[in-house]
């Protein structure tokens, strides 16, 4: 299922994932990493393999509706039968081929599966977010955004690396990354995929409801951080964003 992670290989395997926006392409923990599903090889080829930990998306093109039911972990969203072992307190590192977009929060989520999430329906599950980043520098529309500066211009991948809480109870877990583009005025664009954690440890930690969240439902059509135009008057010298959602949970 997985194999040494080294970065010439990696950017081998990468180098046909070419595409407007770029997507989740493959996940490390340590020195190892796992492939992800690729919208641009056959179904087929990629689908229920023994090696596949990410939830089937199909296509680069964004999620734009807040109910829409692929705001989850995109569409189809089908569930993989394998799972990414990692240890609570050790980071986990998404990894892009590219991404284009500068503007716009980041954020990750966990949730819960029970005793399997190759039969959790992500609909139902209770999210929670233990990660989150959005305009680390300036204005709203000339300054930094992490979404902007973790992208590499030198044929490198872009690299998102998070931390799982050390305390969180292990478990069987969705993993969920999402980049909210709000490049185009008015028309938020969501990008999530998701993976499944097979987390070890001896913590306890569970979150509280105040920190969970389903999707659809986390977020509203008219929340001034998703239905933005970052080039009025109004915002455009604004130095101040707040991520959409509860608060991160740390554990």
């Amino acid at each position: 299922m997985a194999s040494p992670f080294f970065l010439a290989g990696l950017l081998l395997l990468l180098a046909s994932f070419v595409a407007a926006h770029g997507g989740l392409a493959n996940y490390t923990v340590g020195d190892t990493w796992y492939r992800g599903y690729d919208p641009d090889e056959p179904l087929d080829a990629q689908e229920g393999q023994p090696w596949m930990v990410q939830r089937i998306w199909a296509s680069i093109d964004p999620i734009f509706f807040v109910n829409d039911t692929g705001l989850a972990c995109n569409t189809p969203g089908t569930a993989p039968p394998s799972y990414i072992p990692v240890a609570a307190g050790d980071n986990i590192t998404a990894v892009y081929w590219y991404w284009l977009h500068p503007y716009g929060p980041m954020s990750v989520w966990l949730a819960d599966c029970g005793s399997s999430c190759e039969d959790a329906d992500v609909n139902s599950l209770d999210f929670f977010k233990i990660w989150e980043a959005g305009l680390l520098e300036g204005n709203l529309e000339g300054g930094i955004w992490y979404q902007k500066q973790f992208q590499n211009w030198d044929g490198t991948p872009d690299l998102w690396p998070v931390t799982i809480p050390a305390t969180i109870k292990p478990g069987l877990y969705v993993i969920r990354h999402e980049i909210l583009s709000i490049h185009i005025a008015d028309k938020p664009q969501f990008y999530p995929e998701c993976a499944h954690l097979n987390i070890t440890g001896g913590g306890t930690a569970v979150p509280s409801s105040e920190y969970l969240a389903r999707f659809p439902g986390a977020y509203k059509e008219d929340d001034p951080s998703i239905k933005i135009d970052i080039y009025s008057e109004e915002n455009k010298n604004v130095s101040k964003y707040t991520v959409a959602g509860p608060p991160v949970w740390d554990g």
